[in-house]
């Protein structure tokens, strides 16, 4: 498992992420992390490998874009000198331009998606040891439907980036598509974005997978 002895892993997104974090950030393994996905991989590394004593620290906000991912950077990442950083942002990216298609300034178009993350990127990827990237996802099954082609489109630039860094890659929207070939969207969350506890498990274990986490 590519997560060492005394490491720590930042994790950086919206409210997925955030999902009731305590605020101010709060010390000791469970002080501030959430009741998501965030939990359960600090949860399930804590259980398998104790003795590295590895720490999580979740820095989700709800409603963040990546714009506002980079106007907070540098406090909630660069000045908490990680390990190993994860980020998952780009669902409010796409949701704000069809939940408020008349409020343009708040849309952050592909374009400006791909080179903030991009130079999110650059600028930690020489303080850090490693950097996971994981995609937006949308809770719906059918890849015809306008924001689930947007969410495609934005995935493919978490992957394309990725590949370009040598970061660690986790397919979000296909550990939800999984789910979704048995169970309905509005089971996993009723807005097709905010998931409950099976939905949160398979982000979680996703992640887990893309940094060789040892499940036997």
């Amino acid at each position: 498992m590519l997560l060492r002895q005394g490491q720590t892993l930042v994790m950086i997104g919206d409210s997925i992420t955030d999902c009731e974090r305590a605020r101010p950030r709060g010390e000791g393994l469970f002080g501030a992390i959430g009741k998501g996905y965030v939990a359960l991989v600090s949860a399930l590394l804590n259980e398998r490998y104790p003795e590295r004593a590895i720490r999580v620290v979740n820095m989700g906000t709800s409603g963040n874009t990546v714009r506002d991912l980079k106007a907070r950077w540098e406090t909630d990442v660069v000045e908490l000198n990680p390990d190993w950083v994860s980020i998952m942002i780009g669902i409010n990216d796409v949701w704000r331009q069809y939940d408020t298609p008349t409020i343009v300034e708040g849309h952050v178009l592909i374009e400006e998606y791909e080179a903030t993350l991009d130079g999110l990127i650059e600028r930690t990827k020489p303080l850090v040891e490693g950097l996971v990237l994981m995609t937006p996802y949308y809770i719906e099954p059918n890849r015809g439907d306008a924001m689930r082609a947007d969410m495609d489109r934005y995935g493919a630039v978490v992957k394309r980036l990725a590949e370009k860094h040598g970061a660690r890659f986790v397919d979000a929207q296909a550990a939800i598509d999984r789910l979704l070939e048995h169970i309905y969207p509005a089971t996993l969350a009723w807005d097709r974005v905010h998931p409950n506890m099976t939905g949160h498990a398979a982000l979680a274990r996703a992640f887990l997978n893309a940094v060789d986490f040892e499940w036997n």
